[in-house]
């Protein structure tokens, strides 16, 4: 484990080069003819509310299931002691591909996780404690039954880190069948960036993220729009928002941040604003505040200062229609009697949220995202108190869109014009992310 100096521009440059400069998979590199887009089916996780993909990695080839993070630099794998690949390549230190930024080694038989003088990068998991420190490489990954080589990830060796409690594991929190996680940040090292820098894909992916693992829609596409014809019709865009604070691991000062930000002017319930400060939902000058969406936040969270009106506004709106208040079940506070509350093809019938973003558009939350069986004849609001203070340092959003509000929502992340495209539900259209 280590704590390491890296920022985007070192790893813009670490991407150019190596794409560009002859490889020990240069053989391989061979680029594809016709371009095309890649497509990766995703799951939930019941246990952790997290969702995940699988790809494959290496020769021979491992299937990794790998968590989807939004804020994910890079695509980091468990490549243990059981683990080996001979098309793994490590980026050696003192290489045109690797800046003077420290170098890893470790002793033993060589291969993925164990090489001397191999330049390092970041394993980060948000629900782990420290940020892990693996060795950069390249290898062959496969994408359903695609094969793309050459692709940069990172491998660490979590035997390395037997002597630490299962609580400081890098895979500490992810499901018990994953062994990593998968960028899908701004990161010139996230895979959507990768796949369409090596295949000249435009730089765009969309992500549909299920309420069940039944197959049908197009869950993860990397390079196309990912939707019918018929859906974007009822698509709505709004300006993705660039954070200028990093708000990962503060190690480099000045660098801005490569999570998904938008700009929400307020939030309505039943059409009525909830009464905010204006200043929570813009991002202050040390990057604290705004809106940002990460599926690794099983649930909504809101500052407190944000949450607590927005309870207290949803609670008296639930009243009124006469929805009869029970017991909160934590981490949920707003909790009712389920047999009071009726249902329609969007789930619980409740008060709608909407968020109001830059040019009036609205992300309409129903009630199949912003309620949950919490237990038995037991339905809560979906989301949560975020507290005040943030972790490992880290700068902290005043609204956290979380997994459960994401399911059964289409979104169209174009990074070329920075700009997202929302479905709100595709319930209301009769489709979802699990079946269209």
């Amino acid at each position: 484990m280590f704590k390491m100096a890296s920022s985007s521009a070192i790893h813009f440059f670490l991407l150019l080069i190596a794409f560009f400069s002859v490889s020990c998979l240069s053989a391989s590199h061979a680029p594809n003819t016709k371009p095309h887009p890649f497509i990766l089916s995703i799951k939930k996780d019941p246990a952790t509310n997290l969702f995940y993909t699988s790809v494959g990695i290496g020769t021979p080839r491992h299937n990794f299931n790998l968590v989807i993070d939004l804020a994910g630099e890079n695509l980091w794998y468990d490549c243990d002691n059981n683990y080996n690949s001979s098309s793994y390549c490590p980026i050696n230190c003192g290489s045109k591909t690797c800046p003077e930024i420290g170098c890893v080694g470790c002793s033993g038989t060589f291969k993925p996780g164990c090489t001397n003088n191999t330049c390092p990068s970041e394993a980060f998991n948000p629900l782990a404690k420290f940020l892990f420190g693996g060795g950069l490489g390249e290898d062959i990954i496969f994408i359903s039954q695609l094969q793309v080589p050459g692709l940069l990830s990172s491998c660490v060796n979590t035997d390395g880190f037997s002597s630490f409690t299962s609580n400081d594991s890098p895979l500490n929190g992810l499901p018990k069948s994953s062994k990593g996680i998968i960028g899908l940040s701004r990161s010139q090292l996230a895979l959507p960036t990768q796949l369409a820098l090596a295949n000249k894909l435009p730089p765009k992916f969309s992500l549909c993220l299920p309420s069940s693992n039944k197959q049908g829609f197009t869950n993860l596409l990397v390079g196309a729009e990912g939707h019918p014809q018929e859906v974007s019709k009822f698509l709505q865009t709004t300006p993705l928002v660039v954070n200028p604070v990093v708000t990962g691991p503060k190690f480099v000062k000045g660098v801005p941040s490569i999570e998904y930000f938008i700009d929400v002017k307020s939030v309505k319930i039943v059409g009525r604003v909830v009464n905010l400060k204006p200043s929570l939902l813009s991002i202050d000058n040390k990057g604290n505040g705004g809106t940002k969406i990460s599926p690794m936040s099983p649930f909504t969270e809101l500052e407190r200062s944000v949450y607590k009106p927005f309870v207290r506004d949803f609670l008296k709106k639930a009243s009124d229609r006469r929805l009869k208040r029970v017991a909160s079940v934590p981490p949920f506070e707003a909790c009712f009697d389920s047999s009071t509350v009726g249902n329609s093809v969007t789930g619980f019938v409740v008060p709608t949220i909407d968020l109001v973003l830059q040019g009036g558009v609205q992300w309409t939350i129903h009630g199949a995202n912003s309620m949950v069986m919490a237990k038995k004849n037991v339905a809560c609001l979906a989301f949560v108190d975020g507290g005040t203070e943030s972790r490992m340092s880290f700068v902290k959003a005043s609204i956290v869109i979380g997994g459960h509000q994401l399911e059964d929502n289409l979104l169209l992340f174009d990074l070329g014009s920075s700009k997202l495209s929302f479905s709100s539900s595709l319930l209301l259209h009769n489709a979802s992310c699990s079946h269209s």
